[in-house]
């Protein structure tokens, strides 16, 4: 394998082909490792990034091997078996609505989802005729929708003082059943709550890494770590009082971004436990493993459709790297939830490659009073939360450029004189306009919109001849296949414009403990040295300390954060420190003259007389 050696892992793993193993960079969590298959990402092109980047996602839907038994995987007996006892107690608070609430809960990516799929559901039960059942906690509230705000989600009380808002709203004798995702210690604390509160909430955890590997380092204010409520959960879930579903589905194509293959199978999971719970209450039937294998493999065969398209993906993701590459913007103008998707994306970028709230923004089209009942919480707040079609019109418009490119996403279902519209006033400032649409067979694109076009991605789906439940399930499926390939044009954009080394997301913004530690490791893998030594360059960068006091290493995690959060290129240029040896005036002076972070990094790893450090 080229450049094995040269950029050789700090924790050596016995086959460095297969993460499954047990040795496999055994010092971190599934979610956090490096997956073999997109080693060398950095160095391709953008057909290939499309290629590798299906590779990952695919590993979602793989099955397991009897030679590498080491995971749960998604099809696995005991993740059915899981599914299937949360869904027997879901159908209790459908079968009572008076007196029950499902919660769905979470921070950054996890967050943003549990509101996607809690205002799906509730609108399948309005359109049954029934009150809506389904709420939703994000770590910073709905601005946290539209723009990053990593930060909150490191306060465990931040997030019981949420849950205890819930409850007392809703009175303090109903049920609720509280589904919520790894990791964040705004989570541990809703969970720990649940626990103590058992004759109220039924708490289950949803994440992709075995307890074990749960993260273990102490949270800032509070008495438990996050793996020490993952233990009391599974003990807990022996009695059926509190459930984990933890299935693995690899690592990340960009090591750590869970946005990506974390949060399409967060997506899957919880639309396939919430639908088949509908579906078996509707009919007064009981679920079966049959059920919930047909609706995975829908999502499977979404993954197969979605992918047949790799070659007007790859050219589009050729179109955003130039515009990011210029310096110009990518923009993704979403009708409905296609819109939120797109927003979500953008949002993601900010702190995963250290961008720009406009390098890659997302816009709502048409009217969104039915998704956002609180958007008062979102209007004039400036730019960095513009995500309307009067934003876009009225701040982004005027400004567009050639070197811009503009996507734009829609149904055939939707208003296509709209979409149009929007279209002609676009194309009068730049010609760089791409399309993905959504038609079910039989359905076609009109002659005057599709001509406005150079290229569109159509997506074609088949009829469904389903009960009203299951009509959701192409609904799940276009957002799931637009999330792809969203993922795939941002990452692959920030790939060519060389932000990513290997695999690796050199370029974070710290905006968290999980991003900080992360940040830390990121050093220490292409360095070889010591966690204590690359955490005193990080601290000196963030400082603009060439020496290191003991006063700053005894500093709370959150106080290095908050200087962190606010400045640019701190773990590339912590990294250039360590692998020159040199100041830290030195190595931005090295970034700024570089044409691109990962030139500047390869340059230093390739330089004369580097030695890996000895520490």
């Amino acid at each position: 394998m080229r450049g094995m050696k040269k950029y050789r892992h700090v924790i050596e793993t016995p086959d460095p082909g297969r993460w499954e193993l047990v040795g496999y960079e055994a010092a971190l969590p599934i979610s956090e490792k490096s997956n073999p298959i997109t080693r060398e990402l950095d160095r391709a092109d953008p057909m290939q990034i499309v290629q590798l980047l299906k590779e990952c996602d695919a590993e979602i839907f793989q099955e397991e091997e009897e030679a590498l038994l080491n995971y749960k995987r998604l099809y696995s007996q005991s993740v059915l078996k899981t599914m299937i006892d949360i869904i027997n107690k879901v159908q209790e608070v459908l079968k009572d609505p008076e007196n029950g609430l499902i919660v769905l809960s979470g921070s950054g990516t996890s967050g943003r989802l549990a509101f996607l799929i809690a205002t799906a559901f509730n609108k399948l039960l309005r359109g049954l005729g029934q009150l809506p059942r389904y709420t939703h906690i994000i770590a910073g509230g709905h601005r946290s929708l539209v723009m990053s705000q990593e930060g909150l989600e490191d306060s465990a009380l931040l997030g019981t003082e949420e849950l205890r808002k819930v409850r007392s709203g809703d009175g303090e004798e109903k049920g609720l059943h509280y589904l919520a995702s790894f990791q964040a210690p705004f989570v541990a604390g809703q969970l720990d709550f649940c626990m103590n509160n058992l004759d109220i909430f039924l708490p289950v955890l949803l994440g992709f890494n075995p307890v074990s590997m749960a993260r273990n380092d102490k949270i800032e204010g509070w008495h438990l770590t996050f793996r020490q409520v993952a233990e009391r959960m599974q003990k807990l879930q022996e009695s059926h009082k509190a459930f984990i579903l933890n299935p693995a589905v690899g690592p990340e194509g960009i090591c750590g971004f869970s946005w990506m293959k974390g949060g399409s199978a967060t997506k899957i999971l919880l639309e396939t436990v919430l639908l088949a719970a509908h579906k078996t209450v509707s009919r007064e039937s009981e679920i079966s493993e049959k059920c919930l294998v047909e609706i995975l493999r829908t999502y499977e065969r979404a993954h197969e459709v979605t992918y047949a398209q790799s070659r007007k993906i790859a050219a589009l993701v050729k179109e955003a790297g130039t515009s990011l590459q210029k310096k110009a913007c990518v923009y993704v103008l979403g009708w409905h939830t296609l819109g939120l998707i797109a927003i979500m994306d953008g949002v993601e970028c900010i702190p995963t490659f250290g961008a720009d709230h406009k390098d890659v923004q997302g816009f709502l089209i048409g009217d969104h009073n039915d998704i956002f009942n609180k958007e008062v919480e979102l209007t004039a707040q400036g730019p960095q939360v513009a995500f309307s079609q009067e934003d876009f019109v009225r701040i982004i418009l005027p400004s567009l450029t050639e070197l811009d490119t503009v996507l734009f996403l829609f149904t055939l279902d939707d208003d296509l004189a709209e979409v149009e519209e929007l279209v002609i006033q676009v194309k009068e400032k730049t010609s760089n306009i791409q399309a993905l649409s959504h038609a079910t067979v039989g359905q076609y694109l009109p002659a005057s919109l599709k001509k406005l076009f150079p290229d569109i991605i159509s997506i074609m789906w088949p009829i469904l001849f389903l009960e009203y439940e299951g009509n959701f399930i192409q609904k799940f499926q276009r957002e799931l296949s637009t999330k792809w390939i969203l993922n795939t044009v941002s990452t692959g954009a920030y790939v060519l414009k060389g932000k990513i080394l290997r695999n690796c997301m050199v370029d974070l913004r710290i905006g968290n403990s999980k991003l900080f530690w992360r940040a830390v490791s990121i050093l220490q893998r292409f360095t070889g040295h010591s966690q204590a030594r690359c955490l005193d360059s990080l601290l000196q960068v963030i400082y603009d300390s060439e020496g290191v006091l003991d006063d700053l290493r005894n500093k709370d995690i959150s106080t290095h954060i908050l200087v962190a959060t606010e400045k640019n290129k701190v773990v590339p240029t912590a990294l250039l420190c360590l692998l020159r040896n040199c100041s830290v005036q030195e190595a931005r002076m090295r970034l700024d003259t570089s044409h691109s972070i990962r030139a500047a990094i390869e340059a230093s790893l390739n330089a004369p007389g580097h030695k890996r450090g000895a520490d």
